[in-house]
């Protein structure tokens, strides 16, 4: 049975401060929205703490990992499950999330979120269309929330805390597969809030990282 566990200290499974999400691999991605200059030390990703440090120039360092280009070369596929149990970001301007890559395209974000909506999550299946907007009491700046995703042939499944919140009836098809990314970007303010002004570090925590079958990932 495959089942994939995240470690994120492991260089065979991840890269660090590289992603072809970003032009040309990054470092930066202002296109985007993002105020992220990508950094490989490992203190800004590699303990499942991903952080966001203010530049002199402006920009911030910031934590990604992917399992693109590794030695591994892990990628999800139609009808994996997908579970995390992450610790929400304080300060606005952070922007974290986990989501999935290849070839340009074939994007499922597992979530984003963004503090300036502080009982908000974001659900999207870039790959057919579909999205949703989470609100939840449970789900603030510094909240623990246990995330799942069903990566469906015919419809991806969203969880939070244990019930199911969006099932989006597109799915990803039958041959869909795709690289996986955990990182932390900071918003520059054309959709979401910049840091405000003294704010020079931020994080977000992703105490556990797993993707099985799913047989393996039922409750």
């Amino acid at each position: 049975m495959r089942v994939f566990t995240a470690d994120f200290s492991s260089t065979r499974s991840w890269v660090a401060g590289r992603s072809w999400a970003y032009p040309d691999g990054g470092p930066e991605n202002p296109g985007d929205d993002k105020l992220d200059h990508l950094v490989a030390d490992p203190e800004y990703s590699r303990s499942g703490v991903f952080r966001a440090r203010k530049r002199p120039d402006g920009k911030w360092n910031t934590g990604l990992l992917t399992t693109e280009g590794s030695e591994d070369a892990f990628m999800v596929r139609s009808g994996d499950v997908l579970q995390a149990r992450v610790r929400l970001p304080e300060e606005t301007g952070a922007w974290p999330a986990i989501w999935t890559w290849r070839d340009g395209d074939q994007e499922i974000d597992v979530f984003e979120y963004h503090p300036d909506n502080p009982d908000l999550l974001e659900f999207t299946n870039h790959v057919r269309g579909a999205g949703h907007s989470f609100r939840d009491d449970a789900v603030h700046p510094g909240a623990w929330v246990d995330l799942r995703t069903e990566f469906g042939v015919h419809s991806v499944v969203w969880w939070v805390n244990g019930e199911q919140v969006f099932a989006d009836r597109r799915g990803v098809g039958h041959a869909w597969h795709a690289y996986l990314i955990v990182n932390l970007s900071v918003s520059a303010g054309r959709y979401h809030p910049p840091p405000e002004p003294g704010t020079t570090e931020m994080s977000y925590e992703v105490s556990r990282l797993t993707v099985s079958p799913p047989e393996a990932g039922t409750h």
